[in-house]
């Protein structure tokens, strides 16, 4: 018998993406045979009410996919385990539970400040077997030392080998598919370096608020919550040295060696380099909405909730070539995208024509698309003045691709799976999360130092303008 123990299971994320993610891989027929969930969390409930709060969460989210049959299998496996964190007693219900199980993984679906003490109490209560493992979300401390301290104590309960740090951005079908794209082609590879890219963009902008989170966002901010963590991945994708294979060492061994790259930004440089913004009162999807200090348990503060960074990889491959980063909320629209900007062409033979460089742009989302931009010969007889020239674009739509397959899946899906069955490429190694912050720390660090406050933005705009000069002073010009 196997078991995934959801802690947090009444809350939020477990609602929205788990709950409905093994409803949908039920569904698929991926989930073992012989998998148990067990929901639990510090509330009294029983299997029953359990039962009905996640019919309710996959309902509401598979909408036309939902599937008595399919439920019903799922149901059976659920049931629900009660245990407080703050109560190391009451794990023994949950260890008597699982005491003949061969393998359990623990999803810690909770606050991070619940992370430390949920192992303590598994490793005490003897719930934690050596052939368990535990996921814990992001975000894993809110600098280099907290997030050391977590790794030790968690560290101290499971083997790092067992320890899966999860970010659901690798878990997107486009972001995998950017391996397939860079090492499964002749064409990019060799163009994937300083001499053809003049630059890389890397997007990830949310249009909503805050959303009620304020107390939580207000201690991380937008470069803790995000770059830290999805943005600097998705870099280290693009930045990589092809992997020997596509063993789980071998892929973070390379992503290791991208963040350990990246150039320091302290002193004047963080004034060139780096951009920090708050949003205020604006006008988003139509709607006039609330500035970050207006928002629902909101006082004053220092907090960023947009960030924009030019970002250096010092090694040969990428020398001289800037990656501009940029995230934040109550953006003009939600957009996450990947831009690689090719150089110009050494020579022009078509005189008097605007050649556009070529541009390869993967989208995340809202939609999941890949295209590259080419020049393409304008169809006509029309000789006068020459060839004439205009862009066209190459599209790989992966609904267009796979058209019987419309439904998109949850990130959560992917990533569920592999961690049952025990693969941790898609997760973030110890190394790879402390070898990020202590860039980022690098930079809040800086902030700190030189008192550099958020600069206002309106609400449903790209930022403030200062985002706009950390590009333009290269001579170039983010894609929205």
């Amino acid at each position: 018998m196997r078991s995934l123990v959801i802690f947090g299971a009444t809350g939020d994320l477990a609602a929205r993406m788990l709950l409905p993610s093994l409803y949908f891989l039920e569904y698929d027929g991926l989930l073992p045979a012989d998998l148990r969930v067990i929901g639990s969390s510090r509330a009294e409930m029983s299997h029953a009410a359990f039962a009905e709060l996640a019919h309710r969460a996959i309902a509401g989210r598979a909408e036309a996919y939902f599937d008595a049959r399919i439920w019903e299998r799922l149901q059976a496996r659920l049931s629900y385990v009660m245990a407080d964190a703050g109560d190391p007693a009451s794990f023994a219900a949950l260890a008597t539970a699982l005491r003949n199980d061969e393998e359990t993984v623990f999803y810690l679906s909770t606050s991070p400040t619940l992370f430390v003490p949920i192992a303590e109490a598994l490793g005490a209560s003897g719930a934690a077997a050596p052939t368990s493992r535990i996921v814990i979300e992001k975000p894993i401390g809110r600098d280099l030392r907290s997030c050391q301290a977590i790794n030790d104590a968690i560290g101290a309960v499971f083997s790092e080998r067992r320890i899966f740090r999860i970010d659901h951005y690798l878990g997107k079908e486009a972001v995998q598919n950017l391996l397939a794209l860079r090492f499964a082609n002749t064409l990019f590879e060799p163009l994937w370096n300083k001499v053809s890219i003049d630059h890389v963009q890397i997007t990830v902008a949310e249009s909503v608020g805050v959303e009620g989170r304020f107390s939580y966002y207000d201690h991380y901010g937008a470069i803790r919550d995000m770059v830290q963590n999805h943005v600097l991945q998705l870099l280290c994708l693009v930045a990589m040295e092809p992997p020997a294979s596509l063993d789980p060492d071998s892929v973070r061994n390379e992503k290791v060696k991208v963040l350990r790259s990246l150039r320091p930004i302290a002193g004047r440089e963080l004034e060139k380099r780096t951009v920090r913004g708050q949003y205020g009162r604006g006008v988003a999807d139509g709607h006039t909405v609330p500035g970050y200090l207006d928002e629902v348990g909101a006082g004053p503060s220092q907090t960023e909730t947009f960030v924009a960074l030019q970002a250096n990889v010092d090694n040969w491959r990428w020398a001289g070539v800037p990656f501009y980063l940029r995230t934040g909320k109550r953006m003009a629209e939600r957009a996450s995208q990947i831009v690689i900007q090719f150089r110009d062409v050494p020579y022009s033979i078509f005189q008097g024509q605007d050649l556009l460089a070529n541009r390869l742009t993967i989208r995340l989302q809202p939609e999941e698309q890949i295209s590259l931009s080419l020049m393409n010969k304008t169809p006509s007889l029309e000789q006068a003045g020459g060839m004439q020239l205009m862009p066209l674009s190459l599209n790989l739509s992966l609904e267009q691709a796979f058209p019987t397959q419309p439904r998109r899946r949850i990130a959560y899906e992917r990533l569920l799976l592999e961690a049952l069955n025990n693969n941790p490429t898609l997760f973030v190694r110890r190394d790879e999360a402390e070898a990020a912050w202590t860039w980022i720390d690098g930079v809040v660090d800086g902030w700190a130092q030189h008192a550099m406050s958020p600069s206002a933005y309106a609400a449903g705009s790209w930022g403030p303008a200062g985002a706009f000069a950390l590009t333009e002073r290269n001579g170039h010009s983010w894609y929205s």
